[in-house]
């Protein structure tokens, strides 16, 4: 599979850090049991005005950034999230000094891709054209079959290595510069993932085509997350024009491959045009992000449930899970949406149900963790300035992280060659309900080096402890799981990758999957992967699909899965 090439960015600076004595809870304090996700940027408590908050914090002094790999983009708006404005950074790499006041601060360089700004047309009809589902060969043979590959490589595996259960290829003739891979997905033995325009499920255990479901326009946009009884609802383009705005919604039952509803949204105004869409599933209810509204639709039958608000603070995007936790920004006197908020919702309503606002020229940048609640924040002055606030489940400060030895990496859709600008879909972060955990620059683009995994109190903000990576290879943390850390061990050259366990309290990672060396160029290849261990089987699928000549896309590895 080809790789698009990169570039150098720029050197990044620190600056004045967050000092969220300034931020405030407000409004109706309900609360319920929490979700869990990952995290990003920090400093350290003192006493404050609301609930142990800290003060501020000193001048940070200088630092050195370590190069990335990234794509150039347009410089946008401020604020807010628009088509264009983040860096698709390949491996994204962040620096991290360890401040005299205490604090982490991260620094990295706003990339982009190719999408340029502008205000597309706005529509309100539906598309004429409906998605047309086949079903996959009666025989049990996958459809797209590289079973010589996965044979060759299992051929060569040692005793105690888990063996390639199945591999896809892409299948699909996409445009000339590639498009993102959507999921995977899971809805019982059926796994899912979705290209250009088209929608796949295969058999978990052997991959076998389940089905396939073909739209009537390329996909846009997708939440990170299913329902519990798997239905996925995707953004499409309102038509195959190039210029075609995404505007409408397609529910898909992710167990038997069928349409369900579909429905259109109007895009208004010169922001709403140049947004980027931002979806979450929470419960029953699927959000459209962007700058200047939210909508909610409810999966079950395509409701509307609620859209933009009165006033000048508006949702521009959630994380998924069952707790609806929103980023808000509010317009303010200079046409801009600086000032913004952290609010948990309603999701059956869209109401706040408390909100904590942010310091004046912050902004939030990703939900690594929505139980705890965890987020970066990055300065909107200086966009290569962050920070790591830590909530309570009540809106309330805990804590923000510091300390640790600095260097860390952790990739979120902004950060990589994806188009997606959904909030809570980052890799190489994990939290329980006491500790997150990150790891160190682990390099790129298939180069990795050895790593350390790093671990944070999150009721203090401070580092607790850091653990080398198994055989000097590369890890990243994937989730928590029974009182341990789930991380991923990446392949290198001659040795192959794995899932290893760390207990919270530290120590050294054991192996619980080691995937064969014999197919250590396979697993290198899967271009900034998604990673899902479960079952016994390790899943990964690459985030986005390209080729420079022929049908190279067609033949590039879409879904490769170990063991079982």
């Amino acid at each position: 599979m080809s790789q698009p090439p990169g570039q150098q960015p720029p050197q990044g600076a620190f600056g004045a850090p967050y000092d969220p004595a300034t931020g405030s809870p407000y409004g109706p304090q309900q609360q319920q049991p929490g979700y869990g996700y990952p995290p990003q940027g920090y400093g350290p408590p003192q006493p404050g005005p609301y609930n142990q908050e800290p003060g501020p914090y000193t001048q940070p002094g200088p630092h050195q950034m370590p190069t990335q790999q990234q794509y150039a983009a347009p410089t946008p708006p401020p604020s807010g999230r628009f088509r264009g404005r983040t860096g698709k950074i390949v491996g994204a790499v962040l620096a991290v000094a360890l401040l005299a006041g205490g604090g982490i601060w991260f620094a990295t360089s706003d990339g982009g891709g190719n999408d340029k700004p502008h205000a597309g047309p706005t529509h309100s009809a539906k598309p004429t054209a409906a998605p047309s589902p086949t079903k996959g060969g009666a025989t049990g043979e996958p459809a797209v079959s590289p079973e010589e590959e996965a044979r060759t490589i299992n051929a060569g595996a040692e005793p105690g290595e888990a063996k390639v259960a199945w591999i896809q290829k892409g299948g699909v003739d996409l445009p000339r510069n590639g498009e993102d891979q959507f999921g995977p997905w899971f809805a019982g033995d059926v796994v899912v993932r979705a290209l250009f325009n088209t929608v796949s499920g295969y058999s978990v255990s052997d991959g076998t085509r389940r089905w396939n479901l073909r739209l009537p326009a390329k996909m846009c946009a997708a939440p990170s997350q299913p329902t519990a009884d798997g239905r996925i609802v995707l953004g499409i383009r309102h038509d195959t024009a190039d210029d075609a705005e995404c505007d409408t919604l397609q529910m898909v039952d992710l167990r038997t491959g069928e349409a369900g509803w579909r429905t259109s949204y109007v895009r208004k105004g010169v922001w709403d045009g140049l947004s980027d869409l931002v979806m979450s599933i929470n419960g029953d209810t699927v959000t459209v992000g962007r700058t200047g509204r939210t909508e909610g639709f409810r999966v079950s039958d395509g409701k509307r449930l609620f859209g933009e608000r009165p006033g000048p603070c508006q949702p521009f995007g959630l994380a998924s899970g069952p707790v609806a936790i929103a980023a808000v920004s509010c317009h303010t006197a200079d046409d801009q949406y600086k000032d913004q908020q952290v609010q948990r919702i309603d999701p059956a309503t869209g109401k706040a149900l408390w909100t904590y606002k942010l310091k004046k020229k912050w902004e939030v940048g990703q939900i690594y963790s929505v139980s705890p609640l965890v987020i970066s924040l990055k300065q909107l002055e200086d966009p290569d300035k962050w920070a790591i606030l830590v909530l309570n489940a009540d809106g309330t400060y805990r804590s923000q992280l510091s300390g640790g030895p600095g260097d860390y990496q952790v990739e979120c859709e902004r950060d990589m060659m994806s188009l997606g600008r959904n909030l809570d879909n980052c890799v190489g972060v994990a939290a329980d309900a006491n500790t997150f955990y990150m790891s160190t620059n682990h390099g790129e683009l298939g180069a990795t080096q050895a790593n350390k995994v790093v671990a944070f109190d999150l009721s203090t903000g401070k580092f607790r402890w850091s653990a080398d990576a198994p055989d000097g290879q590369a890890v990243t943390p994937l989730r928590t799981e029974g009182g341990k850390l789930l991380l991923y061990v990446h392949a290198a050259k001659g040795k192959g990758g794995g899932i290893a366990t760390l207990p919270s309290t530290g120590g050294t990672p054991q192996f619980v999957q080691r995937h064969p060396a014999s197919g250590a160029d396979l697993e290198r290849g899967v271009y900034e992967p998604r990673i899902v261990y479960t079952g016994g089987r390790t899943v990964l699928t690459p985030s986005r699909l390209s080729g420079i000549e022929g049908d190279d896309e067609v033949d590039a590895r879409s879904v490769v899965v170990y063991g079982g």
